[in-house]
Order: C-alpha cells, then structure tokens, then sequence
C-alpha cells in the first residue's frame, strides 16, 4: 500500500490511496467516506479533451479516492500528477490555527466568523475570534500575547485559571466591555483575573465601582513645577526620600509640644499667679524656688520654637497649594490655624503685662487658660501623617447617620429615666435626685454601663427603673456599633488594598527599568531579536517565509498521521463486513 502526500501549496487535505493490484484502494464507504468538495470553476474551464488526456497519461497502479475499488468521482473534483502517486484535491482546505492569516482579500466575513475554543482548566469555551479582537489590547484579543497559551495538538487555547470566573471575562468581550463578577466568585478572585486577562484600568474601575469602592479621588497639583515639588514634599510625606524627612521632623515637633503643654501643668512648673490658693501657700511653705514666668520661662522657649515651625510649615504649604480656597476649606488647616493662635495671644498678653503698671495681669486668666487648652488640638496634626487616624476618621465621617442615631436614642433614654428614678425617689427623704435635671447625670453614667456610683436609688421602685435603665442602655449602644465598625472594615481593607497596589505598580516598574537595563546592556542580543521578529513578519505576509513552511511541515505530518489512524479504521471495518 502507497501513502500518497496531497501537495500543501494548494492547501489540501492528505489523502490515503492504493497502488498496487490493479488500482484498487481502500477507502470508507456511506457516511464514513472522504468528502470531496467540487473543484473550482477554471478547472472547469478547460477543454474536453484535457480531462481524458489526464486519465489517459495515469500510470497504471494509482488510484482516486472513491469506493470499490473503481475511480470514483470525476476529473472536475480530483486531479493526479503525471509519473506520481499524489492526488491533489482541489479546495478543501486543511485545519489551521486561527492566527494564520493567509485569506486573500475580500474574505473579512469569513475571518471574523472563525470559532475560537478556549479551554478555562478543562471547562471548554467556544466564540468567534471577531469577538476577542474588539478588544486588541487584552489578553485574549493580542493574538501575540494569546499564543503562548494555544495548543496546536487540540486546536485550543489552554488556561489553567479560575473557571466559574471566566464566564464573566467572556461576557465582557460578548457586551462590548460591560464588566460582571459571577455570584459565586469572590471579589479578590476576580479581581485577580481581571489583571491576568489584562482588561484595564479602566475596566478594574468599573468593577470596583460596581462592587461599592469608593472611587480615588484625584489629588490636584500646582502647575508650576517648583509650587510642584514643594507641594509634595509638605503634603504627601510618601512621595519622596526628603518628603519623608520633612514628615519625621513635623512628628517630632508635634510630640514635642504636646510632651511641653502637659507638662508645664505640674505644680513646681506652673506661675504663682495660676495656682490655687492653697497649692501656692503649701509651695510657700516648702520653700521651693519660684518657677521662672514670662518670656524666660524654658516651657515658653520650647513652645516658641515648636510654633515657628508650625507657622512655617502652613505658610509654605499656603502658597505652594493648588487652590487657595480649598486649602482655607480644609479642615486639618484649619486646625493648624486654631493650634498656634493660642501661642501668639499668649504673647501678646506677656507683652501687655510687661508695659502695665506693676505687672498687672492684662486679661482674665479664665480666660487665657481655655485659649491654651485649644493648644491640645495640635495632636490632631498627627493625622496627616498617621493612616490610623485617616481611618478613624474617614470611619466617623462616613458614621455620621449611625452616631446621630445613637446620640438620639441615648437622649431619649436619658430623658425618660431620669424622669422615671425622680418620681420613683421623690417620697424618700435619702434621695439623691432633687430634681430631673440633677438626674440627667445618673441616667448617662447608667446607661453607657459606667456607674459611678455617686448617685443610686434607695427605693424599690428606683432600682427597678435603674435595672430598666442599664438594660436599655446595652441595647441602644449595641445595636449601631456594627454599621460603624463595618465601615472601620471597609476604609481599613480599603487603604490595604491600595498599599497593595502601589507596592504592585512600583515591582512592576521596577522590573520594566531592569529589563530596559538588559537591553541597553546587550544592545547585539535586542537587534538581533528585532532581526527574527522582522524576518517571521516578512516571511507571514509574504506566504513564503521559514516559519510558515515550519508550521506547514508539522501540520502535514500531524495529518499524515490522523491518515493512517483513519485508514486502519476503514479496513478494520471492510474485514468486518
């Protein structure tokens, strides 16, 4: 038995014939027989006398593809080389990848209508190749980035991924971009396979969106590059080495003068002008050295350093920021200013003392106690520079409705047992509530479970309504505190994930530098990349470059070999029959 080759070059399929015994070959007959297509209409063309000639000069022994052993079929469907055994056929072509591109022009149609198989860990996918190419910049619409993962011996792209989460990645490439996470599919998987598949940041927005994150809010930046620079080295301590510099020092300060304000409260510390009566005799007594007052005073030196920080510190960033009515918008700027007015009335104060008479104080010093307890709010300024206390605060603010609720109901609570403990104490004479109001006080501390224990009802009937009181109070704190602490959740996994992120991003770019460093390195090994690619690119759009003939090659024999697995199945059946 003769193997016949068809000849590639006319994109035929092989096909298996007899040569020996007077012409007879093997073939499957009914349904299982070899289809052969019509031939072409120029072969058709041709004169009458063509075909007999062809049939006439076939040596004897070589056979068409038909069935028992005669000539089957007609010279308009197959034809034989002279002195050979090869049947061509005519125009069936065989299986190729999808990649191939080798359909002359005017065949669009039929290049976007190729079915494509996608094989997601076992789980089989089929679509049109035009609906992957929608999308040329994704993974699976780069028929580059797409060919490492296609198996030529299945015809099939292969990826051992997530498999309920590629129906919504197909989807999106069916919707024309709409983005879907599966029921079933966590959001970290999906999330993951959004950035495998390479759809976007675009289409990664979508999704976070779709699943409720709050969207990134862009950070505005001076035009001016100088204002630039500035601006992010005071404002977003993250950005570079001498931001984070900056940052270390502004902490510092800030520790400073919270560490200076708590402790010039001590006793030996404080002025003889702002202790009590009887604090200062008992100093007196001792005889200890008057604590130093005024401008001398080595607590007011430190406070004159850490405010001409802080005064520099919110002037640069004044005149550095983007928006000027923004900035004055800001509630941490705000509180900057609230932090050092304090310092600057103080110092107007010790001046105005210092040209009065006798040293006579020039405002009350009620007065100027509450504005150095605004000095307090400095500890504040360590947010910007503390994610937890972001957080915290991104928590309340997005808790805003929760608390009000809770505030309310504690109200109401506190309005309705104090009334109650009243009227239930109102008859003993040991009571200690003489009126409601005085009351309020013994409701808070109950409810919120603190019990001091300074007020408490004798009566019977006022220990029911403070057991009423403390059980309503678990029940009012408790039934808010889980929508806060979901939003504490949230905002913490929140500014994880963009930890993550920008950790991410940076590896990235980090890698993409040292590649480019290779490549600067071994410029001969880039060109000569560049000379191969240029060379199979050539060779693809001219049909005949080496790596087509390679793949050529390999496909003829994969044929070859489906052939022989084919005819051994047909003669199997004839000795059956």
């Amino acid at each position: 038995m003769d193997i016949a080759l068809v000849s590639l070059e006319n994109g035929g399929a092989p096909s298996v014939t007899g040569g020996n015994n007077g012409g007879s070959s093997a073939t499957s007959s009914g349904t299982d027989r070899l289809r052969i297509p019509r031939a072409p209409s120029w072969l058709n063309d041709s004169s009458p006398g063509d075909g007999e000639r062809h049939r006439d000069q076939q040596p004897p022994g070589t056979g068409q593809v038909g069935g028992g052993g005669g000539v089957a079929g007609s010279a308009d469907t197959t034809m034989s080389r002279p002195g050979t055994d090869t049947v061509i056929r005519l125009d069936e072509e065989e299986p190729h990848h999808p990649e191939q591109e080798d359909f002359p022009p005017g065949t669009m149609d039929h290049e976007n209508h190729q079915r494509v198989i996608i094989n997601i860990a076992g789980l089989r996918f089929e679509t049109q190749l035009s609906t992957l190419n929608q999308f040329p910049d994704t993974l699976l619409g780069d028929p580059e980035k797409r060919m490492r993962f296609f198996d030529p011996l299945r015809n099939e792209y292969f990826f051992d991924r997530n498999r309920p989460s590629f129906d919504g990645i197909l989807y999106f490439y069916q919707s024309g971009g709409k983005i879907r996470r599966p029921v079933n599919v966590s959001i970290d998987v999906f999330a993951d396979e959004i950035r495998f598949y390479e759809l976007g940041e675009e289409a990664m927005e979508r999704f976070r969106e779709d699943e409720g994150f709050l969207k990134d809010e862009e950070k505005p930046l001076p035009r001016n590059d100088f204002q630039r620079q500035v601006w992010l080295i005071f404002e977003y301590p993250e950005s570079s080495s001498s931001a984070r510099g900056i940052a270390i020092v502004s902490v510092l300060v800030i520790l400073i003068s919270i560490i200076t304000f708590c402790l010039e409260t001590l006793p030996e510390f404080r002025d003889e002008n702002e202790l009590p009566p009887s604090l200062s005799k008992v100093l007196n007594d001792t005889g200890s050295p008057a604590p130093p007052s005024g401008l001398t005073d080595p607590f007011f030196i430190i406070e004159t350093t850490c405010v001409i920080w802080f005064t520099f510190e919110l002037l640069v960033r004044f005149f550095a920021c983007p928006s000027k009515s923004e900035f004055s918008k800001n509630i941490m700027n705000i509180i900057d200013i609230v932090a050092i007015i304090p310092y600057f009335i103080t110092l107007g104060t010790e001046l105005a003392e210092q040209q009065t008479n006798n040293g006579q104080q020039a405002m009350s010093l009620a007065i100027l106690r509450v504005i150095r307890l605004v000095r307090v709010f400095r500890i504040f300024k360590l947010s910007r520079h503390s994610k937890g206390l972001q957080i915290l605060g991104q928590t309340l603010k997005a808790s805003m409705r929760e608390l009000g609720l809770l505030i309310f109901f504690l109200f109401i609570g506190v309005i309705l047992f104090s009334s109650a403990v009243y009227f239930a104490e109102a008859d003993d004479p040991e009571s200690h509530f003489s009126s409601i109001p005085d009351a309020f006080w013994w409701a808070v501390v109950t409810m919120t479970t603190v019990g001091y224990g300074d007020m408490r009802p004798v009566t019977v009937g006022g220990k029911i309504v403070g057991s009423l009181c403390a059980i309503a109070g678990v029940l009012t704190i408790a039934l808010p505190v889980p929508v806060i602490v979901s939003n504490f959740n949230y905002f913490y996994h929140r500014e994880t994930d963009h930890e993550d992120q920008v950790m991410l991003k940076e590896e990235s770019s980090s890698g993409h530098e040292s590649c480019a460093g290779d490549l600067k390195r071994s410029p001969s090994r880039a060109s000569l990349s560049k000379s191969v690619h240029l060379e199979n690119m050539e060779g693809i759009n001219n049909g005949t470059g080496s790596l087509e003939k390679t793949n050529l090659k390999a496909k003829s024999n994969m044929d070859l070999r489906k052939s022989l697995y084919a005819l051994c199945l047909d003669t199997n059946r004839e000795t059956d029959l």
